[in-house]
């Protein structure tokens, strides 16, 4: 089996192919710490290598942040043994009854006006079919978080959250793109 690696980004996140699915069916997973990665053997095994901050599953790939101080040169064997044990023999990704506790959440983080209700279904689309594809690209991913008085709240996850071009992304890329195709957006905020 032969897994690639790609550069993103952030300089602290490799992301890693497998060239087989990730996860079949449902929404990325970010794991922030050794915690949350309890619900999955693949996330706990990258944690307990010690200098992992991070691991996020997308749809094909599987992203992980390098903790501080932490040397690619040295963990990128170790994370690629990790992944082709796991890939190898087919374990589960997530152990039974634990995989919803993790899953990023698409819903709004605070009520929303019911007039707004066209405005936001619009940003809904744009950020479903032009960002998140690019952002994946990058071994990340955005979700919608809320609207309110022309700003439009993002939550980035995998090697997005913490990318030192993230603030960039989200001013020079996202925002102009909703405000061009949406005029009621104003700003694009992290959440």
């Amino acid at each position: 089996m032969l897994i690639e690696t790609e550069i993103t980004p952030n300089p602290a996140t490799l992301k890693f192919l497998p060239g087989r699915p990730v996860i079949e069916a449902g929404p990325p997973r970010d794991f922030a710490d050794a915690d949350e990665a309890e619900a999955s053997p693949l996330a706990e095994a990258l944690f307990s290598l010690g200098d992992v901050a991070g691991v996020f599953f997308g749809r094909d790939f599987v992203a992980v942040t390098a903790g501080e101080g932490a040397d690619w040169r040295d963990l990128k064997p170790e994370v690629l043994a990790v992944l082709l044990d796991h890939f190898s023999s087919h374990a589960p990704l997530f152990r039974a009854g634990t995989a919803h506790d993790i899953v990023i959440e698409d819903d709004a983080a605070f009520a929303e006006n019911p007039e707004d209700a066209d405005i936001v279904a619009q940003i809904k689309e744009l950020i479903e079919l032009r960002v998140r594809p690019a952002v994946a690209n990058d071994g990340g991913d955005i979700v919608y978080r809320g609207f309110d008085k022309g700003v439009v709240y993002l939550a980035m996850h995998g090697a997005c959250a913490g990318c030192p071009s993230s603030t960039a992304t989200l001013k020079q890329g996202i925002e102009q793109l909703l405000k061009h195709y949406v005029p009621e957006v104003t700003e694009v905020r992290a959440a």
